[in-house]
């Protein structure tokens, strides 16, 4: 599928001046915010036939409202606009996303008041899920001009020998202020049943996001290319450490290893969802090594991170400290995801 940009790319980001080391905030600099987000559970509120989401309906066991739907979209969408404020830089220009029930839930989103002047445009393909959830991704055209976009399918089978219908891989390819550059959008199977007992189902996920990103580095070995999503699995698991070969030392990294920035911020104990108190990080962006090429003319990675201001989690109570939901269990909280956003900041010297 071949997809135009509106306009041409643009220079992408004004100069940062005081938030960065000084060796780099001497220099004048475009910089770059890549983010992912799990919304969960953007459902609209019309219950779709042969799709297990009934429970989103004004009917339905968590009384989906109308109300309560442009609550959450006000609420998603505040987050994203602040996502980068940190570093002053107003919205991530490539944004992943996952557990959205369709395209039109993301055309009210990128709507709402507090982005619509990012100019956000949507790729987006509907997957097998059985709950109807998909993959999406948001981009700025101003910064981002795409080429091609496509949806794999990840074709596995559990125990019985069923398939497991879960959601598909987005793959897109474009420039990234003129950079050539890959996104591989993923929400990999549950651990649903138990860690152990699914994880061959997340590695067979990793293995299939291998294959897409080799297969694009077969084509165009000097392009930048970036997995991210929610994986349900930590940096340290079998699925990322093996199969997708990805590594959290970025010194004498391996010419077919993949570089995740995420592994040191879990050994910290930083996380991007919580669960019977402790933290996982199962929201990740992993790239490619040529990020960290300093002989690379275009963008360089210069840091992770995990959008975790106060305002995103519970205050009091017993789930204090734990980001700020919309629902525990059927019980409306009104907040806005049980994950929080991750996000690389992206930098190149201006000319």
């Amino acid at each position: 599928m071949k997809i135009n940009s509106l306009v041409k790319t643009a220079l992408i980001f004004l100069a940062i001046t005081h938030i960065l080391p000084a060796d780099i905030s001497a220099q004048k600099m475009h910089a770059g915010i890549i983010a992912f987000y799990n919304l969960e559970n953007l459902f609209d509120t019309i219950d779709t036939p042969d799709v297990k989401d009934s429970e989103f309906t004004p009917g339905g066991e968590k009384k989906w409202t109308s109300d309560r739907y442009w609550e959450k979209i006000d609420r998603l969408a505040k987050v994203i606009s602040k996502i980068g404020s940190n570093e002053n830089i107003p919205g991530p220009a490539i944004l992943g996303v996952s557990e959205i029930e369709n395209k039109s839930v993301l055309e009210d989103l990128v709507k709402s008041e507090h982005i619509k002047h990012l100019n956000y445009r949507i790729i987006h393909y509907n997957s097998p899920d059985k709950r109807g959830v998909d993959v999406a991704l948001l981009f700025q055209p101003r910064y981002f001009r795409v080429s091609n976009a496509r949806s794999v399918p990840l074709i596995i089978q559990g125990e019985d020998g069923e398939r497991v219908f879960t959601r598909d891989q987005l793959v897109v390819s474009g420039q990234f202020d003129g950079d050539p550059m890959h996104f591989i959008v993923n929400h990999w199977p549950s651990r649903y049943g138990g860690q152990e007992r699914s994880a061959p189902l997340r590695n067979e996920a990793a293995k299939l996001s291998r294959y897409l990103l080799d297969s694009i580095k077969t084509i165009h070995p000097n392009d930048k290319v970036v997995i991210m999503g929610d994986l349900n699995d930590d940096p340290l698991n079998e699925s990322i450490k093996k199969h997708l070969n990805a590594t959290g030392s970025s010194k004498k990294i391996k010419e077919n290893q993949l570089f995740n920035p995420m592994e040191d911020l879990f050994k910290k104990g930083i996380g991007s969802l919580a669960y019977m108190g402790k933290w996982n990080l199962f929201d990740q962006i992993i790239i490619t090594p040529n990020f960290l090429d300093k002989k690379n003319d275009g963008y360089k990675f210069h840091s992770a991170r995990i959008f975790n201001d106060p305002f995103l989690l519970q205050q009091t109570g017993r789930y204090k400290g734990y980001p700020n939901r919309t629902f525990v269990g059927n019980e409306y909280r009104a907040g806005f995801s049980d994950h929080l956003p991750v996000y690389i900041l992206v930098l190149k010297e201006i000319e």
